[in-house]
């Protein structure tokens, strides 16, 4: 699977009625890859931001902060 395939793309792939169990899971398990992946690059770019573009965003330096420490894992 390629980096541009999207969760919404392989979770619909994993709806599929044909596909074996095993296929089914490794399906679910890139989905769940590729969400904590994005949910990483997402806050170490915000843990980037100027105040100025953190403002422009709505928020604040603690919330940036606040969520750039957060798991990966969580939502």
């Amino acid at each position: 699977m390629t980096r541009a395939m999207h969760t919404s793309a392989l979770l619909l792939l994993n709806d599929s009625p044909r596909l074996p169990l095993i296929a089914a899971l490794a399906v679910r398990f890139a989905a769940t890859v590729t969400q904590w992946e994005r949910r990483r690059r997402s806050r170490v770019n915000l843990s980037r931001l100027d105040d100025r573009l953190l403002k422009d965003v709505g928020l604040t330096r603690f919330e940036a902060d606040r969520e750039a420490r957060r798991q990966f894992w969580l939502g």
